[in-house]
């Protein structure tokens, strides 16, 4: 996991060293700059594989490549593609710079992992990004200087760019052959031919799978472990692989969240680490969570908050973990879906919702946990589980007279504690104690007055609809950082407030 920046059609050397400054959270480790012909590659590294010999940007013959993410099949991709090729380093960096010598711009739909790239070569340039959008990806034309910026991270864009834009997920565009889209969801669900009893095994298989596959890396790895179905299934599965894994909770005094997540890693042995925070720590903290978040949604940055003290926290211990984001989604884990009563509508609201990721969930598990060095890994959206459960037949997943997530639920049933396997579903603010204690104090400090003109001006200049006090409180602050036009072009809303 690292940061990259850089400009295309020209070099400007003293500007990506800034932007790879302004990206230096997303990577400690190592930076590197390098000045080409007609571009200028920066990278900024959180070494997780191939300590010594993945340092960026990398070269091979007149290519080179700046590359942010985990291929987990480079391995596989080495065997079939590159067996007479001869590598200086064992990294996955290394092999995508070999495939794409070998077989184009086409071997990105090979690649079985999360990833945002930026390869240069003879006047040619190849950019793409994960089927998801896991990896966070942003470009922008200079402010008259005839150059096309990208970086990792709006912040390292900001003041040099005219305009924002963010790369699509599931997309790749080369400078000769334009753009390619490689991943839609629709094409990867095909109707599921079996019943539920025979859908259980195949959930555990394919998840064991996702999660087994990220373990991967030459460093410590540990699991967020909030107490919830989600984290203490891949808690569980990632137990079968490691020695000794490391588990994080946290949240207010007294918080749900903590109480079901001690009682879990005792469960099963993990090496378990809490941090409480207080109403305090999270005013203090909430300037530096949306100077990192680059979004003011306040679903979105209550979440944030507590998703913030967990990176802190499993920084001082590991630099990857796994999380549980993306079970919602494609389970239809959250409240408002039990007011779908079809299940058509309900099957489509999940593919918009899990389509929708790249900038909402997704951005913020990536900035959180890249603000401490922490690489965040997320193993229900692993393209074969997300296809797998949107291939169940969605009246499985209606409410009605079940409690969301039954499949995962039945599915596990018998491998997790059973006050886990039924507790219900809270979103990660309200399990940790901490939903709303900004938005209690934004009702007070911010005038009606306030509010009406800041809505009909948001409205008027970006057709934004601002929901309530709470999200103006923290666009202000967000205001300080960035301005409007860096922001909302590719702003996402969340709809599970």
């Amino acid at each position: 996991m690292c940061g990259i920046a850089g400009t295309l059609l020209n070099p400007a050397n003293d500007n990506v060293k800034l932007m790879i400054e302004r990206l230096s959270h997303r990577g400690p480790d190592g930076r590197g700059v390098q000045n080409l012909e007609a571009a200028t590659l920066g990278h900024t590294r959180l070494a997780i594989l191939d300590i010594e010999g993945g340092r960026q940007p990398m070269r091979y013959e007149d290519s080179w490549i700046a590359f942010n993410g985990e291929i987990y099949n480079y391995r596989d991709l080495q065997s079939k593609y590159l067996s007479d090729e001869k590598m200086k380093g064992h990294s996955d960096t290394e092999v995508l710079l070999h495939l794409y010598r070998t077989l184009g711009p086409k071997f990105v739909e090979l690649l079985d992992g999360m990833f945002a790239f930026v390869i240069h070569g003879n006047r040619e340039f190849l950019m793409a990004r994960d089927p998801l959008g896991i990896k966070p990806l942003y470009y922008g034309p200079g402010l008259e200087d005839g150059r096309m910026y990208f970086a990792s991270e709006i912040k390292a864009l900001a003041g040099l760019v005219a305009s924002v834009t963010e790369f699509p997920a599931g997309f790749w565009f080369h400078s000769k052959l334009g753009w390619n889209r490689f991943y839609q969801i629709e094409e990867t669900v095909q109707p599921f031919d079996g019943n539920e009893a025979e859908a259980l095994p195949l959930i555990k298989s394919t998840l064991r799978n996702a999660v087994h596959k990220r373990l991967l890396a030459d460093v410590p790895v540990g699991v967020s472990l909030s107490g919830g179905l989600d984290s203490s299934i891949v808690s569980l599965l990632a137990c079968e692989g490691t020695d000794q894994l490391h588990s994080f909770a946290v949240g207010v005094e007294g918080s749900e969240d903590l109480a079901a997540a001690r009682m879990m890693a005792g469960f099963l042995k993990t090496q378990h680490h809490e941090l409480v925070y207080t109403a305090q720590d999270m005013a203090e903290a909430l300037p530096d969570v949306l100077y990192h978040l680059e979004t003011f949604d306040p679903a979105l940055v209550r979440s944030a908050i507590p998703n913030y003290f967990l990176a802190k926290l499993a920084s001082q211990h590991v630099k990857v973990f796994l999380t549980g984001e993306g079970a919602d989604e494609v389970y239809a884990g959250y409240e408002y879906l039990g007011g779908y009563d079809s299940p058509e509508v309900l099957q489509q609201e999940m593919i918009y919702i899990t389509e929708a990721l790249h900038n909402t969930n997704l951005q913020r598990a990536d900035r959180m946990s890249m603000a401490f060095s922490l690489e965040a890994r997320v193993p229900f959206l692993d393209v074969k589980s997300v296809a797998l459960a949107l291939s169940f037949p969605p009246d499985w997943k209606l409410h009605r007279d079940r409690v969301p997530k039954h499949l995962l639920r039945q599915a596990f049933a018998d491998d997790l504690p059973a006050e886990i396997v039924n507790r219900p579903k809270q979103k990660f603010s309200s399990g940790a104690g901490s939903s709303d204690l900004i938005a209690q104090m934004a009702e007070t400090e911010i005038p009606d007055e306030e509010f009406q003109r800041e809505s009909r001006r948001l409205k008027s200049e970006w057709d934004y609809n601002l929901q309530n006090k709470e999200a103006l409180h923290y666009y202000k602050t967000l205001r300080e950082f960035y301005e409007d036009k860096w922001l909302f072009p590719s702003m996402g809303k969340s709809r599970s407030l």
